[in-house]
């Protein structure tokens, strides 16, 4: 009992793994909570679009020397404006947009990388390296998740009449713009704090699947957040536990426990009306 017991705790007891379990944790919140938003105003594609465009950046900002982070970030509101920019001023909708810009920014960042050849190995930049995780990152990542939780647990009940109802948050005086671009930039950061764990493909599932989740298992927005949070958490230390003892890549584990359990919720509530009915 002791030598299993023993065991079970093991992940806990490695440095690395447990560099792993913090940096995971500090950007599972933040971005729980603008999985929220995100799903009630439909902007998932916008966390796909901004952690696909953060590419280039990482690049440029490499070549530059200069943090990658700062790259990361500039490049991820590049999008957004342009994103913006491009719907206000043409009458394509704005998914087409977005699969316009994300994917244009995207081959930019593998065509530099190529040309660069940078130290830097794209599959880290892809998928995260959380096993390798250094003290600095910690404390960097530790920063933008305080930074974007704050901001938006602020302002989170400005933030939820604009994601329902953009007009008529701006009838009743709300800063519309400041409210939008200011979600826009907490995105970013959000991504750019998830680059180094999980990497720019896997950051979208935890930017759209905690709040699918809980979109589908709540009916209140505090509920919502909660149980977004919850999950996120939840599946983060799961998953890396999990992997431990699979002998698998962490983010992927986790991204297929959030699957798992999106698939869980979307029978139960299926259920549920079904027998209401």
């Amino acid at each position: 009992m002791s030598e299993f017991l023993e065991l079970a705790l093991l992940p806990f007891q490695l440095p690395f793994m447990q560099s792993a379990f913090i940096v995971t944790l500090m950007i599972a919140v933040p971005m729980a909570i603008i999985s929220c938003f995100l799903v009630l105003k439909g902007w998932s594609l916008m966390g796909d679009a901004v952690s696909h465009a953060v590419l280039p950046g990482v690049v440029i900002a490499y070549m530059l020397a200069i943090p990658l982070s700062v790259g990361a970030f500039v490049a991820g509101m590049a999008c957004a404006l342009m994103t913006g920019f491009l719907k206000e001023n043409s009458r394509i909708k704005e998914d087409t947009v977005l699969g316009i810009v994300f994917s244009g920014m995207f081959g930019l960042g593998l065509v530099l990388y190529v040309k660069v050849q940078a130290d830097v190995h794209l599959d880290h930049i892809l998928f995260g390296d959380m096993l390798g995780i250094a003290a600095s990152d910690l404390i960097e990542t530790g920063l933008i998740a305080l930074v974007a939780t704050l901001f938006l647990v602020i302002l989170r009940k400005d933030l939820l009449v604009h994601s329902f109802d953009e007009q008529h948050a701006k009838a009743i005086g709300l800063p519309v713009r400041l409210l939008h671009y200011g979600l826009l930039a907490v995105l970013s950061l959000a991504v750019v704090g998830a680059l180094k764990a999980v990497g720019i493909i896997l950051s979208v599932a935890m930017l759209v699947a905690p709040g699918a989740i809980a979109f589908l298992l709540t009916r209140r927005f505090t509920a919502m957040l909660i149980t977004s949070v919850a999950i996120a958490v939840g599946a983060s230390v799961s998953g890396i536990y999990l992997s431990f003892f699979l002998d698998s890549a962490p983010a992927p584990t986790i991204v297929l426990l959030m699957t798992a359990l999106f698939v869980f919720a979307f029978i139960k509530t299926s259920l549920i009306a079904r027998t209401a009915s």
